[in-house]
């Protein structure tokens, strides 16, 4: 009994130390750290002093309640970047890539991010992104978009320098930064590119027609060399179906050409008797009818050939005696033109010598009338007058012509004074003769106005006279 108690006793106190052993003993993964603070512990490659132990690897026995045990993750991290930035030219940029970081495998890098992270690990990938969000702002403020693009690694490398300083004090290292895609939001990246991809676009277009050419002419050939070849076995089948042809029309006209031939020597026989025959027809029409038509058309040729030479004959000439009148007729005719010409030409000299006289005489007059003016004016003017006389009386009466409506003032005496003063109407005519022989004196013309005009002025037209008589 007492030997059970005692394998009892040990039993239970080997199962208190196991227990106590697990309880105590902790091992740290691959991927992880321990950190385990509560006493002073030298770790290599730490500075002295330091107040809390990190263990990698393997395990280690803690005390409980009086040392804590926190894991620190040694895992791969990760974190995007969307940074928005201007380039060194102006423009705005957004860049977008990723960053791979991890807590770095030496002691120190364990302390540096366990004073840092230890609480805070789900935060780190947040710091990682500002970190490096300043620095590719300032990194791209000193480079331009042609740079970046055409040498994406020196963006990359200059990111990762300018940020190792850092994520060395933090405790971590980058794996990877990796830029994957610069947005251009004002369109200058794809601008850019647009005289390339046209130079680009323009190089295939020119390869393609050249390659659409070179297989043109390539198909042209095939097709020439196919269609030649087509020829000469068209024309080598057409030979040999012409010969084979020939040959069964030979065959099929063997017969037919011996019965022609029979046919043709009948025929050449048939033609020789009608020769024959022919002949011998044609001397029986000679003799028959040939000879005596011949000699009536003789005749009947000499008959017309003389009556057409009468008929010429008697044509000529009645032509003769034709010609012969018209010849006398003509000369009657010139001679009595003649005649008519010399008989108008002395009547015009008649008439043109008494016209002269008549001329002479008038211009005689007007000369004698001249002088008879020059020597005594009023004589003149008064047997001008004397001449004239009945003509100013019908001039002077005339005016009472166009009077529609006549009142008369002092009855028949005012009648008589009218009628008197225009019969002396007259006499006002041998003083206007003076003042037109004046004017003629000493201008060398007439005065304006013509005869019926007094200084220029010419009476108006009576449309109507109004004579009145003192008793109303």
């Amino acid at each position: 009994m007492f030997v059970g108690v005692i394998a009892g006793a040990g039993v239970a106190a080997v199962l208190v130390l196991i227990g106590l052993f697990k309880l105590m003993w902790r091992v740290a993964e691959p991927n992880e750290a321990l950190i385990i603070s509560g006493s002073k512990h030298k770790t290599e490659g730490l500075q002295e002093g330091m107040n809390f132990r990190i263990v990698t690897g393997r395990g280690t026995l803690v005390a409980p309640g009086m040392q804590a045990v926190r894991k620190l993750s040694l895992d791969l991290n990760q974190t995007e970047l969307s940074v928005d930035c201007v380039t060194h030219q102006g423009i705005p940029l957004k860049i977008r890539g990723v960053v791979i970081f991890k807590v770095g495998d030496d002691f120190v890098s364990i302390a540096n991010a366990a004073r840092r992270f230890l609480d805070q690990q789900k935060r780190v990938s947040e710091r990682v992104h500002n970190v490096f969000a300043g620095h590719l702002r300032s990194i791209v403020g000193g480079l331009t978009v042609e740079d970046m693009i055409r040498d994406r690694e020196k963006l990359t490398g200059q990111t990762r320098i300018a940020c190792g300083t850092e994520m060395e004090k933090l405790g971590l290292i980058v794996d990877s930064l990796q830029i994957h895609e610069i947005e251009d939001p004002t369109g200058y990246i794809k601008n850019l590119a647009m005289p390339h991809a046209a130079a680009v676009q323009r190089d295939a277009r020119i390869a393609q027609a050249e390659a659409n050419r070179l297989a043109t002419e390539a198909e042209q050939q095939a097709a020439a060399r196919m269609a030649e070849a087509t020829r000469d076995s068209e024309i080598l089948q057409a030979g040999y179906q012409a010969e084979r042809d020939k040959a069964s029309a030979e065959a099929k006209q063997a017969g037919p050409l011996a019965e022609a031939a029979a046919r043709q020597e009948v025929v050449v026989q048939e033609t020789r008797v009608a020769e024959l025959e022919a002949s011998r027809r044609e001397q029986q029409l000679q003799a028959d009818v040939r000879k005596p038509a011949d000699a009536t058309a003789y005749e009947k040729r000499t008959l017309a050939e003389a009556d057409r030479d009468a008929r010429i004959s008697a044509a000529q000439a009645k032509a003769k005696e034709t010609e012969l009148a018209a010849a006398a007729e003509a000369t009657a005719t010139r001679a009595t033109g003649e005649a008519e010409a010399a008989a108008r030409q002395a009547k015009g000299l008649a008439v043109a010598e008494a016209t002269r006289a008549r001329g002479l005489a008038e211009a005689e007059g007007i000369k004698a009338r001249a002088a008879a003016l020059a020597e005594n004016q009023e004589a003149v003017i008064a047997q001008q007058l004397a001449e004239k006389w009945p003509e100013i009386v019908q001039a002077g009466a005339g005016a009472f012509g166009n009077v529609d409506n006549m009142v008369l003032l002092n009855g028949a005496d005012g009648m008589a004074d009218m009628f008197a003063k225009a019969l002396t109407m007259g006499g006002t005519g041998l003083g206007l003769a003076r003042q037109l022989l004046a004017s003629m004196n000493q201008n060398g013309a007439a005065a304006p106005g013509g005869p019926a005009a007094v200084n220029g002025h010419v009476p108006p037209r009576v449309e109507k006279v109004v004579l009145e008589t003192d008793e109303g």
